[in-house]
């Protein structure tokens, strides 16, 4: 039996307690705090917006809603600590507590933004910099134990997508992923989602290829979230915008299924839900 464990796929996340099962793709909700997103129609300016919208994610079937303060477009302007935990702990609470089985992750890579949230009411950490831009993230998450999300970057969000480059862009992942997991693990940070970093330092060309080599992330045996959502590599491809990037993300969506993904981050959580129904439908 604990090789048979051992060699299977990790198919949940305590939460608090709660464990959260993982064995069907989940989607993901994104909630931007922020006066930048790249795409507009996400930027949520008051509590009162960020409580319809999360009513309406949790409606049409998210399981995670993901709160971000700091925009991480590329080239988006750097915001100090304060103003990050300033925008985000009141919408937290509020979130918390209108909507307490609900699970909220939060995007940032300060340890003391994830703290101030976690405390706030939330339950996950998502970091995009895998504990690179913050050398006390490792240790505030073991300490906190919550689950957390990893994910490879190029650079940081202010020059991320000046040139990028790589000999082997999925391989560079893998290995840069393997690593951080092998430390989470020593720090006994077992509930561990890996994101393949699409559109985060990397060429159009590296996102596909990553998209068409994404069996590769099945050798860690762990949930694996992706963010396609309405992103360059769709729009800039089909020569329109982010407003008009629903369709490709929806393609996108279902190809990273068939290939593995357990978690899709997304703006449009109904097309995203109804993208899981139908590929759970292969078998």
């Amino acid at each position: 039996m604990a090789e048979k464990n051992f060699f299977e796929p990790k198919q949940s996340l305590n939460i608090k307690g709660r464990l959260i099962d993982l064995s069907r793709p989940k989607v993901m909700g994104i909630l931007n705090i922020t006066p930048d997103s790249f795409y507009s129609n996400s930027r949520t300016k008051s509590i009162d917006e960020a409580l319809a919208k999360t009513a309406q994610y949790l409606t049409e079937g998210a399981t995670f809603i993901d709160i971000g303060g700091y925009s991480s477009r590329p080239g988006a302007k750097n915001i100090s600590e304060q103003e990050e935990i300033d925008r985000l702990v009141p919408v937290v609470a509020s979130l918390y507590e209108a909507f307490p089985e609900a699970i909220f992750s939060i995007d940032t890579f300060r340890a003391k933004v994830a703290e101030a949230t976690i405390q706030a009411g939330a339950h996950i950490v998502n970091d995009i910099a895998s504990g690179d831009m913050d050398e006390l993230m490792f240790e505030t998450v073991a300490r906190l134990q919550v689950p957390y999300m990893i994910m490879h970057m190029q650079g940081t969000p202010q020059n991320m997508q000046q040139n990028p480059v790589y000999e082997n862009v999925t391989l560079e992942v893998v290995d840069y992923l393997a690593k951080k997991v092998a430390e989470l693990k020593a720090l006994h940070i077992h509930d561990v989602i890996i994101d393949p970093g699409f559109g985060f330092g990397k060429t159009i060309a590296h996102n596909y290829e990553l998209l068409n080599q994404m069996e590769a992330f099945r050798i860690f045996k762990l949930p694996v979230l992706v963010g396609f959502s309405r992103k360059g590599m769709i729009y800039k491809t089909l020569g329109t915008n982010a407003a008009e990037a629903l369709n490709g993300t929806s393609v996108l969506n279902t190809i990273a299924l068939q290939k593995g993904a357990g978690i899709l981050r997304v703006h449009d959580v109904k097309e995203a839900v109804e993208c899981v129904r139908l590929v759970e439908m292969l078998g």
